[in-house]
């Protein structure tokens, strides 16, 4: 596999860095970085590991995790005994789906405290704020998710 052009390198990095603040390793974020523009599609953990120059053991560790977000899945060739891997179809509608749990419960645990708490209105002004944020986003997410989906669907449509 020939070494990764200086803008091939330049993305996958940007991706490393990108992912890593927002909390996944650096690595992670260079995989899937190299699984958005790899050809082929499917790469398996030795392709993975020559193109990125990382060891073999680093991309396992970093497509395990990978895998259990949902955002690549883990595959078979016909005819290869080896693991590929490759970007989930659906995995950045997984991922948002799975954070709006997380600002689900984070609104209800601000519910939770504005009702519990004995304190003065003034005092509760912060949770107020977060828990009326949060609760905006949830329910205007399913409406965003929705026309998400048709916009895909018209597109996939003759």
């Amino acid at each position: 596999m020939p070494p990764l052009s200086p803008t091939e390198h330049s993305f996958v990095e940007q991706n490393g860095l990108f992912f890593e603040s927002s909390g996944l390793p650096r690595m992670a974020g260079r995989i899937l970085g190299w699984l958005f523009i790899s050809d082929p599609q499917l790469q398996s953990l030795t392709e993975i590991a020559q193109a990125l120059g990382a060891s073999k053991a680093s991309i396992s560790t970093n497509t395990r995790l990978l895998a259990s977000t949902g955002l690549i899945e883990r595959t078979s060739k016909p005819g290869s005994r080896g693991a590929y891997f490759q970007i989930t179809a659906d995995g950045w509608t997984s991922l948002l789906e799975a954070k709006l749990r997380a600002v689900t419960h984070f609104k209800d645990l601000a519910a939770q405290g504005l009702v519990q708490l004995d304190y003065p209105p003034e005092r509760l002004e912060r949770l107020r704020e977060v828990h009326d944020f949060y609760a905006f986003f949830e329910n205007e997410f399913p409406d965003l998710m929705a026309r998400w989906h048709a916009s895909r669907a018209a597109e996939e449509t003759p």
